[in-house]
């Protein structure tokens, strides 16, 4: 406990008797008033979360777009000041060394945000590979804090609470205001919702203000249900450095007509040949609950792969996991077993995006 990094809303997190816990290094709050209550908020009305651990990284120089379009498997060739696009970094063998989000802050400038977990690793990747363009690399992650504000009231909540004018952005938009900080409209609960970005004080100032009108707190135990529900990958459950996009179900975030980038090889013979496992959704009958690890069977009871994620959904009331399988599994409807414990229950594959999403597009 004593090496965790703290984040700068640490102390709001004691001061609120959060339930802590250790996440990608630092002490997270996992829960305040209870994983059910803060998820329904998300859901409902709006919630907010401290993402202070995520990472970022501003790629500056003349060859910044064209060193980003090299690391990551989206195309941003024709990405404009003020978009966001989802994608991955990959290893040479098409593994997944991250996924994150590239803003285009403009021409020359690029902001990268990245897994808690994985900055250490990634950073290194970035400069390592940096050397041969024309950029410069920097990681700001110790810098800034960030909050996340999710829900459908989300919008309300930001004009009115913390004064931000936000009906001009649409999904995976963002704006600088005027004393630097940065304000995006995404999330990864599946609803409407911003993301914020600036020092520490600025963001401790808005956090007590939020709480002040009665913004429900929300950590890490609902933010893992809330994204699992709306089919999101998790880094180190759905997607790691053996799982390719193809392979977790995110081709559609790797463009291979654009120029060669780090992995395009590989997931071009992936694409070309088909992978031996894929990503699927499950839905278990009864109330067991299939966590991280447990064994996919077929009816004839041989192991034909692992869950990466379940839960009881709280908003769908159903027994639901990711898992990746066979891909002679992996079609809708196959009927499959989930070893819980020592006892086998029924499942089914299903469609992995269990909630349909409510973005402002």
């Amino acid at each position: 406990m004593e090496n965790l990094k703290k984040t700068a809303l640490h102390q709001r997190h004691l001061e609120a008797g959060a339930k802590m816990s250790p996440f990608g290094g630092f002490d997270m709050p996992i829960e305040y008033e209870g994983i059910v209550a803060e998820h329904e908020a998300v859901r409902n009305r709006a919630g907010m979360f401290d993402v202070s651990h995520m990472g970022e990284v501003i790629i500056s120089g003349p060859e910044a777009a064209r060193f980003v379009n090299y690391i990551f498997t989206n195309d941003i060739s024709t990405l404009a000041d003020g978009k966001i696009l989802y994608g991955m970094m990959l290893n040479p063998d098409g593994g997944t060394i991250d996924d994150l989000l590239v803003y285009r802050i403009d021409e020359q400038r690029f902001l990268l945000v990245i897994n808690a977990s994985n900055i250490q690793k990634d950073v290194k990747w970035i400069l390592t590979h940096a050397q041969a363009f024309n950029v410069r690399a920097v990681n700001v992650s110790d810098d800034w804090a960030e909050i996340a504000v999710q829900g459908p009231e989300a919008e309300m909540v930001l004009m009115t609470v913390l004064g931000i004018d936000v009906t001009d952005l649409s999904f995976y938009t963002f704006k600088h205001l005027a004393d630097g900080t940065i304000v995006s409209r995404t999330g990864y609960t599946g609803e409407d919702g911003f993301e914020i970005y600036a020092t520490p004080a600025r963001i401790d100032a808005m956090w007590c203000k939020l709480i002040a009108a009665g913004v429900k707190p929300c950590g890490l135990g609902c933010r893992d249900t809330l994204r699992f529900e709306a089919g999101l990958p998790l880094y180190g459950d759905e997607l790691d450095e053996d799982i390719s996009p193809v392979e977790a179900g995110l081709g559609m975030f790797v463009k291979l007509d654009k120029d060669d980038f780090i992995g395009k090889s590989a997931i071009v013979h992936q694409k070309t040949e088909g992978v031996a496992r894929k990503l699927v959704g499950l839905e278990i009958e009864g109330p067991a609950i299939a966590r991280h690890g447990y064994e996919v069977l077929d009816m004839e009871g041989n192991v034909v792969g692992t869950v990466t994620t379940g839960y009881r959904s709280i908003s769908l009331g159903r027994s639901l996991a990711m898992a990746l399988v066979g891909s002679a599994h992996a079609a809708l409807g196959t009927e499959l077993q989930v070893r819980v414990r020592r006892k086998t229950f029924p499942a089914r594959v299903i469609k992995k995006r269990f909630y349909t999403p409510n973005y402002k597009k």
